[in-house]
């Protein structure tokens, strides 16, 4: 598995059960800037659940909503979503690499012949 794959996999479940993409569920940073539970109930944080902004540790609900509700609401509206993201990347992945095997064996051999230790 690649970084890449791995970071897209992650994205995916990210979105589904958090709202967010990785990059701001890890950081709490959206378009608006840095504001962690300012964001509405269903937006979950890293920086949200330990305790940054408004809502303090376990972040920052509307009335009546709990971190396990927000999160089954979250995967009911993105599961289908995350459940076709997390069974096609890897298939993509897959296929690309199989399908780019022949080209990047010669490109590896051109680099070798050209004594670059570099591998694509």
């Amino acid at each position: 598995m690649t970084v890449l794959e791995s970071v897209m996999l992650a994205n995916a479940v990210s979105q589904g059960a958090f709202n967010s993409d990785i990059r701001e569920f890890l950081t709490g940073v959206t378009a608006k800037g840095y504001r962690p539970g300012s964001d509405g109930s269903s937006v979950i944080t890293l920086p949200e659940l330990l305790g940054a902004g408004p809502g303090g540790i376990g972040g920052n609900y509307s009335a009546g909503l709990d971190l396990q509700s927000v999160l089954k609401s979250n995967i009911q509206d993105n599961g289908a979503k995350m459940l076709m993201q997390l069974i096609a990347i890897p298939i993509a992945f897959r296929v690309g690499a199989k399908l780019l095997k022949k080209p990047r064996a010669q490109a590896n051999r051109l680099l070798r012949q050209a004594s670059l230790g570099v591998k694509v």
